[in-house]
């Protein structure tokens, strides 16, 4: 089910989509469909459509400093920002280091007694270590005691790591336990969403933000098409089929705990 999980976004996200329009168009000889592949391949390439896209998923959230955080059972960072490599024992930062960063400034502004860590691990890397694991070391190298960090078991999505965070703090039905979310601004409704039904009561600490500021002046290259602009584009409407996915899926996915 992971795998297909994750096979099946490739085909409603450009640029599989728009290879799908193209393979489309010539096998039933329809030219509009040609067409339509390459107009969404363009318009989803430029910069300015990736960037407003991705506003669209990280709306209506903002940065918080970290003062005005209000206190909780315990601080929770999600996985996905390690890319595990030969000669990195600690893997290397990926563009979500702000999650393991975000965490740490929480705890140590006081703001929760205990730092929780997710255990990442997907199925065809056996051989890598499980994500939370290596965020705790780094995390004892920056000063944060051994008893003060947990780890949860191994998952592989979003809900994974909700139920095993449940499980891992004690969560039981009746007695919401209060975490501080950190997590990527794009990711944080959907998790918002799981996590509230794993049974916490959730303060949100969004960080990696992706959008520009909007007061930043646009120049051409906002409408050339680019990469960064594509990869914008898919990782925001990624993110809108996760959620769509998740909320009609709720009960199926998140079990009665």
């Amino acid at each position: 089910m992971l795998i297909i999980s994750k096979l099946l976004p490739l085909f409603v996200l450009p640029p599989g989509i728009c290879l799908l329009f193209a393979v489309a168009g010539l096998f039933f000889k329809r030219r509009a469909l040609v067409w339509l592949s390459l107009a969404l391949l363009w318009g989803l390439s430029l910069p300015v459509v990736g960037d407003a896209l991705m506003r669209r998923v990280e709306e209506p959230l903002h940065r918080i400093p970290v003062e005005r955080v209000l206190q909780a059972e315990a601080i929770v960072v999600l996985s996905g920002m390690l890319n595990q490599l030969d000669g990195a024992p600690l893997g290397e930062f990926g563009e979500a280091a702000d999650r393991f960063e975000g965490g740490v400034d929480l705890y140590r502004a006081g703001k929760a007694p205990v730092l929780v860590f997710t255990g990442g691990q997907m199925p065809w890397q056996p051989d890598a270590a499980p994500e939370g694991e290596l965020l705790a070391a780094r995390a004892r190298m920056r000063g944060v005691p051994a008893g003060s960090i947990r780890l949860t078991s191994t998952v592989v999505n979003t809900a994974g790591e909700a139920l095993a965070t449940a499980a891992s703090l004690g969560v039981s039905p009746g007695k919401p336990k209060r975490i501080i979310l950190v997590t990527s601004a794009f990711h944080m409704s959907r998790s918002l969403m799981l996590f509230r039904a794993a049974g916490f009561e959730v303060e949100p600490y969004p960080v990696d933000f992706r959008a520009t500021d909007q007061m930043r002046q646009k120049t051409l290259l906002d409408f050339l098409p680019d990469a960064n602009g594509m990869y914008s584009s898919s990782m925001a409407l990624r993110e809108m089929i996760g959620r769509t996915v998740y909320r009609f899926g709720m009960r199926v996915m998140m079990p009665a705990m």
